[in-house]
């Protein structure tokens, strides 16, 4: 490290002291909560819930939806995904690849005019609805982070049903899923919290850190959901400020690159 760069670290180092004045989150009880509050106060981002009893509102459009780049069945047409989520369904199916799996994207992003239509059509056919064929506004895939994959042989398929959990795809999937930011959406033993069936085939980006909390404490997100909002709710009884916490942290790590000198080394600026 160059002398002009450590000096630069030095000042940083004292201009966050002497900016930060008291401790962050002073007054209030520790932060226990396994995942850091900035993922849980970005909750439109990526850990949103959609069912229903959190319905998405019939013109909720993801902003960055992305056609689709991973391998596809071939009557997939051309689905979308957040920008967030195709990048991490690419690196799963890579993944997949690499032991041996080779994985087909089937569905990704809905509409809720879509979602309606296809519930309308099932209840007609069927008389009832038979929890297969989520209600307009409550389906994950209107987050645009939720994704149906199956393998080769049930791309070929009518239709998808439990069995195919029996297959080494999906159960490479339910091992994996969360390294690249998936959870297994539907579980077989958590259909009474969330009132969808088990479906083997349906995951849902909801980024790595919360993948990895919910999938090793097998919880739906519904279960999560109600979890994190408790303990947020019981910490702010118990004299913590979620807002201002958020407040402070993010002016602690505003701190950002925004050049490159002429030796190469990184110039840094502090703001808030």
């Amino acid at each position: 490290m160059t002398v002009r760069r450590f000096t630069l670290l030095l000042l940083l180092a004292a201009l966050l002291s002497s900016a930060a004045g008291p401790a962050l989150g002073e007054g209030m009880p520790a932060w226990e909560y396994p995942l850091e509050p900035e993922i849980l106060d970005d909750y439109d981002q990526y850990i949103t819930l959609a069912n229903r009893t959190h319905l998405l509102s019939g013109d909720y459009v993801p902003a960055d939806l992305v056609n689709t780049t991973c391998k596809k069945a071939s009557d997939a047409g051309k689905p979308q995904l957040r920008q967030a989520a195709n990048d991490a369904i690419n690196a799963m199916f890579a993944a997949a690849q690499e032991d041996g799996y080779t994985l087909y994207l089937k569905s990704a992003y809905r509409s809720y005019k879509t979602q309606k239509t296809m519930y309308n059509t099932r209840l007609e056919r069927l008389g009832r609805d038979d929890g297969l064929v989520s209600y307009p506004g409550a389906s994950d895939h209107q987050t645009g982070l939720g994704a149906d994959i199956l393998n080769l042989e049930w791309t070929k398929k009518d239709g998808m049903n439990k069995n195919f959990a029996a297959t080494g795809e999906a159960q490479w999937m339910a091992a994996h899923c969360q390294e690249f930011g998936f959870i297994l959406r539907y579980m077989e033993d958590k259909e009474e919290q969330t009132g969808i069936k088990f479906e083997p085939w349906h995951f849902r980006y909801v980024g790595p850190e919360a993948a990895a909390y919910i999938m090793e404490n097998h919880l739906s997100l519904e279960e999560f959901t109600e979890e994190w909002q408790a303990y947020i709710n019981a910490w702010e009884a118990a004299g913590g400020n979620f807002r201002q916490l958020i407040i402070e942290r993010s002016k602690v790590n505003a701190v950002t690159v925004i050049d490159v000198s002429d030796d190469g080394e990184e110039e840094v600026s502090i703001f808030y």
